[in-house]
Parts: structure tokens; C-alpha cells; sequence
């Protein structure tokens, strides 16, 4: 009689699952290579995958997959997406055999419109006007005034909705609005607003809200489609009148943090660039319920050009809007910022809350300042994640050994999602200078090709200056060996993520 030993089965058990976990790290490997991935990142997957048995190959699938390659998120077919597709290229072509159409200032960034035209089919828009917010507070008051006066509709869409103070009241206002005939729609990501509980979803649905959850997380969700979020925040009421920027619906964003303002920048516009942001929500809508909705004139509206901004003062300010995320054929939103830093003749002035470039961003920030550009980053002090802000400080070093000069904002939390070139133009949008908003979220951005608009943004970069400590080589360096660990330990793990 053979007597079953489990201290004889296991070496044999443990020698085949690791031999098992080997020749999975080897194809995911291989598989990476013949996709001519990221050198790093696939020699980084491959060491975790080798130095993590088993936890290496989880992670792996569910943070280090690309998506874009795979067309997992695929538009194809889509015949809203095609004719964006076939205006685009029919504008571009237009720029070509016309080069005069693009005068002044857009003629210098003739490379950069045409550019985005071809990856992201961006059109070349024209607005009657753009209003600026330069906090929390300001926007979320401005964008409750703006819904509180829709009239046909209202499509809100935003990656954080808290149960909270400011969150309930947008939420009511908007049961208000559906109970008095107008269309709403409301649609926010499922890992960003996980509070929201399903009884106050089907409220909402009982008022005629039509509740739109991006890509809900499930038990048996495979993996890897958790790591990809929808980032964008986009409120267009009526069809007329757009938001979009980096402030989401919760009280930290309107009552402040750590002592001091939210500090984040947000857009309104009057103009054509609204109906990009419309099609970018209907078609995200069209993931959520896999059927297109009937489009009538009344989300596209006729809009009056050349009318007197709020302000009282004519604007023709030109715009692209860019939206980018594992749907996109190519990096759209990381290719714009790179041409616009790459196309600096003065100064480039960036505010971004986390700061993890890839090689490609990294190096035309400090080509930029060994060019003798004045480029100046402006990051939060205290983050409000530390895995973010131990990588962030990573790079502080050789970009101060590059030239750049680097501000920690002090006064709360500065949020920020902006760029400006040569106080010539600006990029407000969602996007992070981080990896995962080049690869994993679903973002969108806005160029303005307008002086007026970078100028704006630029004194209020300048006045924020102010509430910074700038941040000096000599003293940056005698910083603790153990902060120097973490930094270096992070930014190891940062691409990964």
C-alpha cells in the first residue's frame, strides 16, 4: 500500500508551478518584444514577472497590457467616428494645397493642427469665447449655474462623483432638471466614483436621469480592463455651451485641501469646439450601451460665429480638441504635448499634479532647457498619493541639472492639467504628464491657438509663483538617503503602472 506523503508532493507540485510561471514570463516576454513595446517597460515586466512568482504574472495582466495595439477599445465601424475620420482628412488636405488659410499665429503651429489632425482627427475649430477658472470653487459655481439654466439638455461626464456635499447637490439639481422635461444624462467611472451607491443610481433613473457607468468592475471582469479609466470631465448643456478641464464633483475640489484652495484650471466655451466635446461624450456613451443614440439637430445646434463674447469684446479663438486612450491608433495626446514643448522659441510653462514622463516627454523638457528655453514645472508639495509623489520627486534632479526651474505649490493642492508655449498658445485638458494618461485613461484636452488664452493662463502661472518654494539643485540634493530609496523605488514601479 503506497501511502500519500504531501512533504514528497510538494517540491514536485512547487517545481511545476514555478516552471509554469517561467514559461508564462517568457511568452508574455517574447509577446512584448514582437510588439516593439518600450524597451523599459518590457525589460521592467519581464524582472517582475522573474523576481514575483505568480504576483508577477497578476499584475501583468492586469496592468501591462496594451490595449491600443489590440484595438480592445475599437471604434471601427462606428459612423459617427468614420466622418470624423473623413473630415479631418479632408481638412488636412485642405491645409496643404492651401497653406494661407493658416495665417498669424497658427501658420507658426501649422506642424503641431496638422499633426492632430491625423492622429486624434481633430478638427480646427472656431470659438466666440473661452472663460477661464483657475480653482475648484469658481468652476463648480459656474458649471451649477450653467446647468441650472439648461434648457434641451444637459450630458455631464466626470471621473469622480462623491456622496458628499457638492456631489448631492449637483445630483439633485440634475433629478431637478430631468423632472422638468430635459434630457440628462450623467456618466462617471466606475473606479473613480466607486461611493456611489446603487439606490441613489436608481433614484436618479426613476427621475429620468439616464445613468451611464464606464466600464463597471465585476468579479468575474477580466483583469486587465480594470486598469483602464475613463479620466475625461466634459459638461455640455444644450449643445451651445462646454466645459472641460481637471475638476471633478467632490468637496475637496470646491472646499479645498491641506490647508488651502484646490488649486485647477477649467475652461467654459461659447463655439464649434463644444461639438467636439459632445461627440466625444456620445461616443463614449456608445461603449457604455453599445447602441448610438439618435442624433438630431438639437445636440449639434446651429451657432452663431462672430457674436460679442460675455466679456463684451470680439474673440475668434481657434482650438483643436484632442481625445486619446486605448481606443486611440496612436499616443495622441503624449504626441501633442511633445510637439508643442519641441516647438518652443521662449519659455514652456507647465502645471501637472503627478509627473511621470516617459523617455519621449522627459527628454524634450530637457533638450527645451539645454536650448536655453526657460521652462518651469509647477508641482504640488503635498500629493495626494505617495507612489505619485516619491516618483515625481525622482526626476527633480536631472531636470534641475537640465536647467528647468521647478516650483512646489504650497498653498492646497494644485491640480492643474496645463501647458503654454511662447505665450503664443496653451493646453487645457484631463491629462496628467504621467504614463498612464499617454497609455491607460481615456483623456481629453484642449489647444488653443490664441495669445489672449496664454497670456491669461501665463499671469496666473506667474501669480501662483508666488504660493511656490522654488525648489534650488544644491539644497535638493541633501535630501534623506531614505527618501532618495523611495524615490528611486517608485520610479522604478511608476512605468509599470
Amino acid at each position: 500500500m503506497i501511502l500519500f506523503s504531501w512533504h514528497s508532493f510538494w517540491p514536485i507540485l512547487s517545481a511545476i508551478l514555478y516552471a509554469m510561471n517561467m514559461c508564462i514570463a517568457i511568452y508574455a516576454s517574447v509577446t512584448m518584444i514582437l510588439r516593439r513595446q518600450d524597451p523599459i517597460k518590457t525589460l521592467s515586466w519581464t524582472a517582475v514577472m522573474i523576481l514575483l512568482p505568480y504576483l508577477g504574472i497578476i499584475l501583468y495582466l492586469t496592468f501591462g497590457q496594451n490595449y491600443r495595439k489590440k484595438k480592445m477599445f475599437s471604434r471601427k465601424g462606428l459612423a459617427d467616428y468614420r466622418i470624423k475620420q473623413e473630415l479631418s482628412a479632408e481638412e488636412s488636405k485642405a491645409l496643404e494645397s492651401t497653406p494661407e488659410i493658416l495665417t498669424g499665429d497658427l501658420e507658426a503651429y501649422k506642424k503641431l493642427i496638422c499633426q492632430n489632425m491625423r492622429n486624434s482627427y481633430s478638427l480646427l475649430d472656431y470659438n466666440n469665447d473661452i472663460e477661464f477658472y483657475f480653482n475648484g470653487k469658481d468652476a463648480l459655481d459656474a458649471m451649477y449655474q450653467q446647468i441650472a439654466e439648461a434648457k434641451s439638455h444637459i450630458h455631464l461626464q466626470t471621473y469622480i462623483l462623491e456622496n458628499d456635499r457638492i456631489g448631492s447637490k449637483f445630483i439633485d439639481l440634475l433629478r431637478k432638471k430631468a423632472k422638468e422635461g430635459v434630457e440628462v444624462r450623467l456618466m462617471y467611472d466606475d473606479v473613480g466614483s466607486h461611493h456611489i451607491k446603487k439606490k441613489l443610481v436608481k433614484q436618479m433613473q426613476e427621475d429620468g436621469i439616464e445613468v451611464l457607468v464606464f466600464s463597471p468592475v465585476k468579479i468575474f471582469m477580466p483583469m486587465s480592463k480594470i486598469n483602464y479609466r475613463n479620466h475625461r470631465k466634459i459638461l455640455v448643456v444644450d449643445g451651445a455651451v462646454g466645459f472641460i478641464g481637471g475638476v471633478n464633483i467632490a468637496d475637496r475640489y470646491y472646499y479645498g485641501i491641506y490647508g488651502g484652495e484646490w488649486r485647477d484650471t477649467q475652461i467654459k466655451v461659447t463655439g464649434e469646439s463644444v461639438f467636439s466635446f459632445q461627440a466625444s461624450f456620445l461616443l463614449d456613451r456608445y461603449f457604455v450601451q453599445n447602441h448610438k443614440l439618435h442624433i438630431s439637430r438639437k445636440y449639434y445646434p446651429h451657432i452663431e460665429m462672430g457674436k460679442m463674447s460675455l466679456t463684451g469684446k470680439m474673440q475668434d479663438v481657434y482650438a483643436q480638441i484632442i481625445s486619446s486612450g486605448p481606443d486611440s491608433d496612436w499616443a495622441g495626446i503624449m504626441q501633442c504635448y511633445f510637439t508643442a514643448i519641441t516647438s518652443a522659441q521662449s519659455h514652456i510653462y507647465i502645471e501637472t499634479p503627478y509627473f511621470t514622463p516617459n523617455e519621449t516627454i522627459l527628454n524634450a523638457i530637457k533638450t527645451a532647457a539645454l536650448g536655453n528655453i526657460d521652462v518651469r514645472l509647477m508641482l504640488p508639495e503635498q500629493g495626494d498619493s505617495l507612489m505619485a509623489r516619491y516618483s515625481t520627486h525622482s526626476f527633480v534632479t536631472e531636470l534641475l541639472e537640465a536647467g528647468v526651474k521647478i516650483y512646489f505649490f504650497t498653498e492646497g493642492f494644485n491640480h492643474s492639467k496645463a501647458i503654454s508655449v511662447d505665450g503664443r498658445m496653451c493646453i487645457i485638458g484631463s491629462a496628467n504628464m504621467d504614463a498612464r494618461s499617454f497609455e491607460h485613461n481615456f483623456e481629453i484636452l484642449s489647444v488653443l491657438y490664441d495669445r489672449e488664452c496664454a497670456v491669461t493662463f501665463e499671469k496666473r502661472f506667474k501669480r501662483d509663483i508666488e504660493l511656490c518654494k522654488k525648489v534650488e539643485l544644491e539644497s535638493w540634493k541633501k535630501r534623506s538617503m531614505g527618501q532618495k530609496i523611495k524615490e528611486s523605488l517608485f520610479r522604478l514601479i511608476s512605468p509599470l503602472l
